[in-house]
């Protein structure tokens, strides 16, 4: 016990002791990682950013982990990285806004032709418009695409077209790059709000909720309102009995109440359990300590 102590305290040490520097550095990391793959996507394929967001992923999964929730970092990983490649995506969108904006040139032009994207599942089928000047010539670019059927042949239209012709032509309020911006930030906000979610999931105020352990006070009025004034060695004896006897319920957990052990925290149940073979769920548990053979989400163990 005094040995699971020692370790309990040396864990929390390397776990507490620079958490906000290091949750400073990731977040770094992560808006450093947004820009450079939002530099690469224009002129890159698949085939080298595929790879990078795979390297970023796992970069972020070992950097998240020295945070201290381990048993979530996974999880935490590939939240960041979605919302990172959400935030890269959408940027990408206000970056060709952006440039039509900067280059392009207003025109008034007419509605030559229009179709629509042909049916592919249930893909939404945006409309298209072959445009041309009023002399006659060509609208440079891709066709003009909008979500709805919102002009006819033969209309007339003020656009913004790129006379470099890599640009779709658009009209002035589909060329404002205000909401793809304000999404591309909120995506970006939205990552680094899990690498500060993380790092209160490592805080000893969290590992302590998580650990299920009462406070010295509670602990105090519980032994005396039940007269349970048994021994943390005391304690781990029960849980030991418990775990060779009770019944395991349908879904064949056998089950326990943590407030029957006031003095052992979900960590030391852990490895109580892990001893006689069983492992302490982390999910799902609704009050109760769980364990099984098998888990869905292993609490880590001392």
């Amino acid at each position: 016990m005094i040995m699971s102590g020692v370790a309990e305290d040396e864990a929390s040490k390397r776990r507490t002791r620079y958490p906000v520097p290091l949750a400073v550095g990731i977040g770094c990391y992560v808006l450093a990682a947004i820009s450079g793959l939002f530099l690469l996507a224009d002129d890159f394929g698949p085939a080298l950013l595929v790879p990078l967001w795979i390297v970023h992923g796992v970069l972020l999964i070992l950097l998240v982990r020295k945070l201290g929730a381990r048993e979530s970092s996974t999880y935490a990983a590939l939240f960041i990285v979605a919302a990172s490649l959400m935030s890269v995506y959408v940027a990408a969108m206000a970056r060709d806004d952006l440039t039509l904006q900067q280059r392009g040139k207003k025109v008034t032009a007419t509605v030559l032709k229009k179709w629509r994207d042909p049916a592919e599942g249930r893909k939404n089928r945006d409309y298209n418009y072959a445009l041309e000047h009023q002399n006659g010539t060509k609208v440079p670019g891709p066709a003009m695409k909008t979500a709805k059927d919102q002009y006819g042949v033969g209309q007339k239209v003020t656009v913004i077209e790129d006379p470099q012709g890599e640009l779709r032509p658009q009209t002035p309020g589909q060329a404002d790059a205000t909401g793809e911006e304000l999404g591309s930030g909120a995506f970006a906000l939205a990552a680094l709000s899990a690498v500060g979610w993380m790092t209160w999931r490592g805080s000893d105020a969290a590992r302590r909720r998580d650990d299920g352990k009462p406070s010295a006070g509670i602990r105090k009025a519980y032994k005396a309102v039940t007269g349970n004034h048994t021994t943390p060695e005391e304690q781990e004896e029960q849980l030991r009995e418990a775990l060779r006897t009770y019944p395991a319920d349908r879904r064949g957990y056998i089950k326990v109440q943590p407030e029957e052990y006031p003095d052992l925290t979900q960590r030391r149940a852990a490895r109580i359990a892990w001893e006689t073979g069983l492992r302490a769920e982390a999910a799902g548990n609704r009050g109760s300590w769980r364990f099984k053979e098998t888990v869905i989400e292993e609490v880590p163990h001392d």
